[in-house]
């Protein structure tokens, strides 16, 4: 059994999503991010990091004690070579895999975390700000469309981590106050992998709980942005 300590996020999504694709079972245990959960000391022996979501899995390939994870391109990895699905098998089609999964990481998440700070959340919009993220957030949707143009799925010719990872900040592009009419290749890829019914189920994990308006509390905008107004 994996537990799975989780907010409704995009990071939180991919996890859910990996772990519903891959049939493992697992035990969702809610992290209230808005009420501060992730700075309480049981979980930072887990998430030192104090970001949802983690891992913790009792029964690890070769046994032995439980193995927690953090960060979600680790999670995703381990997994992958748990339930031996979703990463290829050989050097370069593992090696495409990475890549995007590490662009993700390093980019596109990141970027579009800022762009949506600076639009929904920071409480002055700041033209310089939101100007910079709108053109990065843009060059990195160019960037996938091209991407996409030349294969089926974001690594090639099949549905990877590299795909779980990615797909969750695409999920938030209406948010963002983005069109995917502007990028046909990636609208193609949405729906497909939208159309899938794990990904539909990972999506489901703890919706109710989606809160789309965390500056709207000041304790929470408090907690998460370290905002006091």
């Amino acid at each position: 059994m994996i537990d799975l300590y989780y907010a409704p996020t995009p990071n939180g999504w991919k996890i859910a999503i990996m772990l519903e694709e891959c049939g493992l079972p697992y035990t969702v245990k809610p992290v209230n991010i808005g009420a501060g959960e992730q700075f309480e000391p049981a979980f930072l022996k887990i998430s030192p990091n104090n970001r949802i979501p983690a891992i913790v899995d009792h029964d690890p390939p070769g046994g032995g004690d439980p193995v927690s994870v953090f960060e979600t391109g680790a999670i995703l990895l381990y997994l992958a070579d748990k339930a031996g699905r979703f990463m290829p098998a050989d050097l370069r089609g593992r090696t495409r895999v990475l890549e995007w999964l590490m662009w993700q990481m390093g980019g596109l998440g990141p970027m579009l975390g800022q762009n949506g700070h600076f639009k929904l959340y920071a409480p002055e919009k700041l033209p310089y700000a939101i100007d910079r993220y709108e053109r990065e957030t843009a060059r990195l949707y160019g960037v996938l469309d091209r991407r996409l143009g030349d294969a089926e799925y974001v690594a090639g010719d099949e549905y990877t981590i590299a795909d779980m990872a990615i797909f969750p900040w695409i999920l938030t592009h209406k948010r963002q106050e983005i069109t995917l009419d502007d990028y046909p290749n990636v609208a193609r890829w949405y729906a497909l992998c939208r159309a899938r019914p794990a990904l539909q189920a990972g999506l489901g994990v703890m919706k109710d709980a989606i809160n789309r308006n965390p500056q709207a509390d000041a304790k929470t905008r408090e907690t998460l942005f370290g905002i006091k107004t």
